[in-house]
């Protein structure tokens, strides 16, 4: 991901986390869960039990960014396993795109003349 001209790492943490935690719960979650630094710089991707939350939280040399968003249908396809997803994964990941299978699909191709 970059943020600020650089590339930052994309760490997602694969289990359930409590949306009503805020910056400091969120923290504390990444040292438990991923035994990262929450002052890194690296952004941390936290999704709710129903998978229709996410959070990413992120510092900068000024201090912590916090992002939400919830869907309002449907849910995030989250990945079985955590650790490090790059930029065009979260931007599946955000959008909707399955990033647990992937799947490939015939598509019938016709000649136009």
């Amino acid at each position: 991901m970059l943020i600020g001209g650089q590339s930052v790492a994309v760490w997602l943490v694969s289990e359930a986390v409590d949306m009503r935690k805020a910056i400091d719960g969120l923290a504390q979650a990444v040292v438990d869960t991923l035994q990262r630094q929450p002052l890194s710089g690296e952004v941390f991707v936290f999704g709710n039990r129903g998978r229709d939350k996410v959070k990413l939280l992120w510092y900068d040399r000024h201090g912590f960014w916090l992002a939400y968003k919830r869907l309002e249908r449907g849910h995030f396809r989250w990945p079985a396993s955590g650790g490090a997803i790059d930029m065009t994964e979260l931007t599946l990941l955000l959008e909707g795109i399955d990033l647990r299978v992937p799947r490939l699909r015939r598509v019938a191709l016709q000649r136009v003349d």
